[in-house]
């Protein structure tokens, strides 16, 4: 069966029209019937219905679609990795990452890349971090971009930084105006937090349970907007990302630095052992690992250190 046939296949399927599929497809309608009766021939049944305004597809056209898409699309995933090989600036590259690194860490990583490799495309995909680190591990993204580092034998951990924490709170509630507040504090306070599963939620449940309590989580949500809006409607107070440079703070609710040496995240990049496979991955990685400067976990390896061990693997 050729690839013609499908792509012509599939054209009609969607139309339902043979003078439409004719037109789109520039092909004469006598070569697109020749071609529909072949293919028919050839799977034992008709694919259509015939009515005299046109064609319905029936229920076992519906069956080779699905089939007849699905192979079309393998066909040019296996031409975009081809070509990712022989010219890795024009490949694609798939990270995750957590959703507030989609305001601020994502961005300008791929804001400098584009500059070293404009051909380079991506496909981004947020989600919380213990789904980022899922999608990593089974191969859905290249690189995950998470805080804290996931505890995990099979995936490797590149420190970028750490992200210190913040207390948000209601506009005229009793901390505002303080210039720093200690995460003890927090103890009988109503508090919104991230579902578990969210790495900020982590990071928040050990700051409590080091400080010796269990934080009274009232609300649970899945994004930070939701959790800054339910803080700024007076509904609890919540640890929060502190606002970085460059990086405007998000309006309506007052943020207090925590005078805890803890109150902070360490972020980085997952990636599985030895690395991803594509070439457009692998240079992403590494320029990544060069450009980050305030490498994360002083006591543990370097980014660069990481990066070159995973990638040897890799061969």
């Amino acid at each position: 069966m050729q690839l013609r046939e499908l792509e012509w296949f599939t054209t009609l399927a969607e139309t339902e029209h043979m003078t439409e599929a004719s037109l789109r497809l520039h092909v004469s309608q006598p070569t697109l019937s020749r071609a529909l009766a072949r293919l028919e021939r050839k799977v034992g049944v008709k694919l259509f219905d015939r009515h005299r305004n046109g064609l319905r597809l029936n229920k076992y056209g519906e069956i080779f679609q699905a089939h007849a898409l699905r192979a079309m699309n393998e066909i040019d995933r296996g031409e975009e990795r081809i070509a990712t090989l022989v010219d890795p600036d024009r490949g694609s590259v798939s990270l995750g990452f957590i959703h507030s690194f989609g305001a601020w860490l994502v961005p300008d990583l791929l804001n400098r890349y584009r500059r070293h490799a404009p051909s380079t495309s991506f496909e981004l995909r947020g989600g919380a971090c213990d789904s980022v680190v899922d999608d990593v591990r089974q191969g859905h993204v290249d690189i995950g971009f998470v805080a804290p580092e996931p505890v995990s034998d099979d995936l490797d951990w590149i420190p970028l930084g750490r992200e210190h924490l913040s207390l948000g709170v209601p506009p005229g509630h009793v901390f505002e105006g303080r210039d720093q507040v200690a995460i003890a504090d927090l103890a009988h306070e109503p508090m919104i937090a991230l579902r578990a599963g969210f790495g900020l939620r982590q990071v928040t449940d050990r700051l409590c349970r080091e400080a010796g309590f269990s934080p009274r989580v009232e609300i649970e949500v899945t994004e930070l907007s939701t959790l800054r809006a339910l803080v700024a409607a007076g509904m609890g107070v919540a640890v929060v990302p502190a606002s970085r440079a460059g990086r405007p703070s998000e309006p309506g609710i007052p943020s207090i630095p925590f005078s805890d040496p803890t109150a902070f995240r360490h972020y980085g990049a997952v990636i599985r052992r030895g690395g991803p496979g594509g070439q457009a991955a692998r240079r992403f990685l590494s320029f990544v690992a060069r450009e980050s400067k305030r490498v994360a976990q002083a006591d543990g390896p370097s980014g660069e250190k990481v990066l070159g061990a995973a990638l040897t693997a890799a061969g």
